[in-house]
């Protein structure tokens, strides 16, 4: 099955990427580093081996979440926590200098674009079961995922409709990681049950406030960011986008539909650990995280591909392939009710079978993009291709 048509073939040939950076800590702290740590990088290495090496920071990273706390509600030893910081602050320069290796290099693609963007949204799931073990989230893991999942789609969506990807003062690829990686760093050093104890201990000056004061202090960090990081961000992106639609005099619904694959995704796994006799969030939250953020992979390689190529602006039927897997979960999860308990098919395999399908297509999409835009613009994946100036 290919993905890219003529029209996207010219459409990928005279793209240019445009985005606006508004973040002082990036500006003031962060560029200068990164404009001298790329220089680290010969000049013969590739930007996407760069993109992919980060990558590869923060699967090592989960991995060591989930041997260590296979449940993500157990404290692993405080090294890991460290470990997790370190990871995590290596994948985030990584994930800087590699557009800077480009310009270096004169290498600059979409290809580059849509593989920097498609290793970040998987980076979503994998950070966040990292982040799992660390404050030993437990069943809750699924929403810090989500919560860093929905800025992401909603930033892919905008950027879709406005040609421009603007991160604000405050962003989630900056000062979100920076906060993350100093969360596991500080980790390291008071033990993962400071996450379990209320929120009025762990931090006496909210022993005051009421109800936040006696929640699990994971889950006093995961309602805090909903209110002041995930609200506003959202806001944000609808209201630019709004703008834009309403300057082309487009429809707002059209541009809405896109939201639909991500929102039936959600609501799909959570009918699906609604009926699963088996707790699925609680016995295998690893497993639902990366499983849903390969299927959210494909949804925002899909999307972002469609900017590449200008595809026509609404919703892409292709995106609902990722969620053809969930309506034979849930009847399979209806089956219990009918039968004592007793799925027809087990429940863990179902979910093995969730992360192996939704595996599968984010690989067979990305395998057969990279092989279609290589082609047509003549470059390579893993080898500089120069420019002529």
């Amino acid at each position: 099955m290919g993905y890219i048509g003529a029209h996207g073939v010219m459409a990928l040939k005279r793209y240019k990427y445009s985005g606006v950076d508004h973040s002082y800590a990036a500006k003031y702290v962060l560029q200068p580093f990164w404009t001298r740590f790329v220089t680290f990088f010969p000049l013969w290495m590739p930007p996407n081996m760069i993109t992919l090496t980060g990558f590869m920071f923060l699967l090592t990273s989960a991995f060591l979440g989930y041997i260590y706390s296979p449940q993500l509600d157990s404290p692993p030893p405080r090294w890991v926590h460290f470990v997790h910081g370190l990871l995590l602050f290596l994948y985030q320069t990584f994930d800087a200098v590699d557009g800077k290796q480009a310009r270096r290099t004169n290498s600059s693609s979409p290809l580059g674009e849509l593989f920097d963007h498609g290793c970040d949204a998987l980076a979503c799931a994998f950070e966040a079961v990292a982040f799992g073990s660390t404050a030993m989230c437990g069943q809750h893991t699924f929403w810090f995922w989500f919560i860093s999942a929905v800025p992401f789609y909603l930033a892919t969506w905008e950027h879709y409709f406005t040609n421009t990807l603007i991160l604000p003062a405050i962003n989630g690829p900056t000062e979100g990681l920076m906060l993350i990686y100093l969360v596991h760093f500080f980790t390291s050093i008071v033990g993962a049950e400071w996450w379990a104890q209320q929120f009025g201990q762990s931090i006496r000056v909210f022993n005051w406030v009421p109800f936040i004061n006696e929640i699990p202090t994971n889950m006093a960090v995961l309602y805090l960011m909903i209110a002041f990081a995930v609200i506003p961000t959202i806001v944000f992106n609808v209201q630019n986008v709004y703008k834009v639609v309403q300057a082309r005099k487009g429809s707002m619904l059209l541009a809405l539909a896109m939201l639909y694959p991500f929102a039936v995704l959600v609501s799909g796994v959570l009918v699906w650990d609604y009926l699963s006799p088996i707790d699925l969030m609680g016995k295998y939250p690893p497993f639902v995280v990366v499983g849903t953020g390969l299927a959210f992979g494909f949804l925002v390689g899909r999307m972002i591909l469609s900017h590449l190529c200008d595809e026509p602006k609404g919703l892409k039927t292709s995106m609902c392939m990722s969620l053809l897997y969930l309506p034979l979960a849930i009847a399979n999860a209806l089956t219990a009710r009918l039968n004592d308990g007793i799925p027809l098919v087990n429940e863990f395999w179902v979910l093995l079978g969730y992360c192996g399908y939704t595996l599968f297509l984010y690989l067979h999409f990305a395998t057969s993009v990279i092989h279609e835009i290589t082609t047509a613009l003549g470059i390579y994946c893993f080898r500089i291709t120069r420019k002529e100036a």
